[in-house]
């Protein structure tokens, strides 16, 4: 991502033209409980954090914490934009509105992801004017959790998001989260920023291999 050690490392911002190619497997169900709200450690502070967590010569709102990784999942952002036809005679005077899938975004190649508006620092940019130049970062956190079963304790690798107090929020839901904390994510969550006609559709291969994605996204 764009932690001053990894930033040698960084992909470059994710292209429009990546390939919506998916292989087949098994379909998982969705867990029903309300997302995880947990607050980040922000790493570095005063002037060894001004010194050290830039990039491109612009100063980082954000750094991973100590338990970034890299997902085991292959996690995808569908992203469908919102378009609005004019009404006809047929249809009452109402307007039609319409979500097509326009891109598919691959973001199980690093541990984390800027988005916002600043092409410089951001691994998804996001152009849409109400939308901050750093806005908010998916983050893949490893997780320790004692299994139900077993009382065994266990790790997992989970997606996150956190709102970098941007200037028009970050949705999840349709819901604003709270900003400068960690909001986990799950596969089929919408996610939107700002007041932009994009919405992101989060899920991972195996899920997205048994749907058909032009669905998945809520009117």
């Amino acid at each position: 991502m764009y932690s001053p050690k990894r930033r040698g490392d960084r992909q470059e911002p994710i292209s429009s033209r990546q390939s919506t190619n998916h292989d087949s497997n098994s379909l998982e169900e969705k867990e029903d409980n309300s997302p995880e709200i947990i607050k980040p450690n922000f790493g570095l502070s005063g002037k060894l954090a001004a010194e050290s967590n830039k990039y491109n010569g612009v100063a980082l709102k954000y750094q991973e914490p100590p338990e970034a990784r890299k997902p085991t999942k292959r996690w995808r952002l569908y992203v469908f934009k919102k378009e609005e036809q004019v009404a006809n005679p047929t249809s009452n005077g109402v307007p039609s509105i319409s979500y097509p899938l326009i891109d598919c975004l691959h973001i199980h190649r690093q541990s984390a992801y800027l988005l916002g508006r600043d092409r410089k620092v951001a691994d998804i940019p996001i152009d849409h004017p109400s939308c901050s130049s750093q806005h908010a970062v998916l983050q893949f956190r490893q997780i320790t959790f004692t299994d139900s079963e077993t009382g065994e304790q266990k790790t997992d690798i989970k997606p996150y998001i956190i709102d970098l107090e941007s200037s028009n929020s970050t949705f999840v839901n349709k819901k604003i989260i709270p900003t400068s904390r960690y909001v986990e994510l799950r596969a089929y969550d919408e996610i939107k920023f700002g007041f932009s006609s994009r919405d992101y559709v989060l899920l991972y291969d195996e899920l997205a291999d048994t749907e058909d994605i032009s669905e998945v996204k809520s009117v």
